[in-house]
């Protein structure tokens, strides 16, 4: 006896991409994983493409694995797929010391985040 296979934990229209382990703050992460949710993955991309900040370039990376995953893995269009959600959590922190004055230390933190983006297939609207 054998246990029984786990349920998908996504539904048949939605595709998933998850970056872990990226060496910016979540406060900082969830400004650029606002910036996209609910966009259409074109308009997304070009959002993330022309934005200046930093930890652009991993969202967008974890955005465009999403969307292969989307069009390889469950064989959905991407002309459809909209970023239904995107958000972000805690990984560790790293705790280091910087020397101050009179042999005094302060504590540095070097917080890690995870990137989780689900994109789903929507259907165009009938234009009448």
């Amino acid at each position: 006896m054998s246990k029984p296979n786990n349920p998908p934990r996504i539904a048949e229209n939605e595709a998933k991409a998850v970056a872990r382990m990226l060496r910016v703050s979540p406060q900082k992460l969830n400004l650029l994983a606002q910036l996209i949710r609910g966009k259409k993955v074109d308009r997304a991309l070009a959002d993330l493409e022309f934005s200046r900040k930093r930890s652009a370039l991993d969202v967008k990376k974890t955005l465009e694995s999403a969307i292969a995953n989307a069009e390889n893995n469950h064989g959905l269009d991407v002309d459809d797929l909209v970023v239904a959600q995107a958000f972000v959590g805690k990984a560790l922190v790293m705790k280091r010391f910087h020397a101050r004055a009179r042999g005094r230390a302060s504590r540095v933190e070097k917080p890690f985040s995870n990137l989780t983006i689900i994109v789903r297939e929507v259907q165009a609207q009938a234009q009448a």
